[in-house]
């Protein structure tokens, strides 16, 4: 081959594979919106199919129907908790808005206990108690810290209506999957299989499914119950915003964060507004939600992988930092699979070595 023949086949070659990545980009670009529901859209079908099952067996095998039914329950289940914490968090803002404008919002003194609050204890109590005496001075005064709290808010109910509508399609895409769920796992087989042995493919997919279910039931399930009872709780004492609380309470669960970090300021104003005996019943009740992971976790862990949990702590943050809050979701299942596949990529090339 002479050094013209080169050169052109080079330039041909480099051409085709500039054209071949323009396109792989712009197909990224393309799809990159839908990444994150579809793979949360994954996660749920994976964690709930073994439910779509007994679901499906009642309806006499009906494949279709059985998928539109759970789309509509779990789309039901979705709407109705975000109908109830929306209404809880627009009615507290309404009536402290009306009590505002009217002269009449009181907010009760601070307890001498909130000084021994770690960290902030002081600043807060000195705050609340300005708040308790003039509310328009306390106002006026920290005007600027005011104007931002707005706007976080006014951008954090925005991106919450953006996040409602990946819920939403992710629902609808995890419909669609359990209802093809054989084809599905074929297809997962064949890419593992691809990247890996004829072996390795179903043993691998059946890893991936595993991990899903065990995180989504050990994490997202233990969260979900936790947050539920601590909005129980909340709606019992009558809390202001109990739905915005109800809401910091996944958040931090999901974190593998206690809980009490956000229920302990609650029951601190409880304290605060209500007489002493049902305060400190409610005190009690949150120390027993937050705690309730140490048996639950157990439990429910138990029935796949052990995922160590700052694997799952740094998914739900990075996650959450990536892509809001499905992202604290989505993050901790996809660290916690990558961590298993890796650990299992690991001990085969170790039995390969000795083989």
């Amino acid at each position: 081959m002479n050094s013209s023949d080169f050169t052109k086949n080079t330039i041909e070659a480099a051409v085709r594979l500039g054209l071949l990545l323009l396109l792989a980009a712009w197909c990224f670009m393309i799809v990159s919106p839908f990444i994150v529901p579809v793979v949360w859209g994954v996660i749920i079908a994976v964690a709930i199919y073994p439910l779509f099952l007994k679901l499906k067996s009642l309806l006499g095998g009906n494949n279709k129907l059985a998928a539109t039914i759970y789309t509509l329950i779990t789309l039901a289940l979705l709407i109705t908790p975000t109908v109830m914490i929306s209404n809880s968090i627009i009615d507290t803002s309404k009536i402290i808005t009306e009590r505002y404008e009217a002269g009449t919002l009181d907010i009760p003194p601070p307890s001498d206990s909130v000084k021994n609050w770690p960290l902030i204890g002081e600043k807060a109590h000195e705050l609340w108690l300005q708040a308790s005496t003039d509310i328009a001075d306390t106002l006026k005064k920290y005007s600027a810290e005011t104007k931002k709290i707005g706007k976080a808010i006014a951008a954090g109910a925005a991106g919450a209506a953006g996040t409602i509508l990946q819920f939403v399609l992710s629902i609808i895409i995890s419909g669609i999957l359990v209802a093809n769920a054989k084809s599905a796992y074929e297809v997962t087989v064949k890419f593992f299989t691809r990247l890996t042995t004829v072996e390795s493919g179903k043993i691998y997919t059946d890893l991936t499914r595993d991990t899903i279910r065990s995180v989504a039931q050990g994490v997202l399930g233990v969260a979900t119950i936790q947050a539920v009872f601590a909005a129980l709780g909340m709606m019992v004492m009558d809390v202001p915003a109990w739905g915005l609380w109800t809401l910091l309470v996944l958040v931090v669960a999901i974190a593998q964060i206690p809980p009490i970090l956000i229920l302990g300021f609650v029951s601190a104003y409880v304290f605060s507004v209500a007489e002493t005996t049902p305060a400190v019943i409610f005190l009690i009740y949150c120390i027993i939600v937050s705690s309730s992971d140490a048996f639950l976790k157990p439990l429910f862990l138990g029935r796949g992988m052990a995922t160590p949990m700052p694997v799952i702590l740094l998914g739900a943050i990075g996650g959450m930092m990536l892509s809001g809050i499905i992202g604290l979701f989505v993050g901790a299942i996809v660290l916690a699979l990558g961590y298993e596949l890796f650990m299992a990529w690991l001990e085969q090339a170790e039995v390969d070595s000795k083989q």
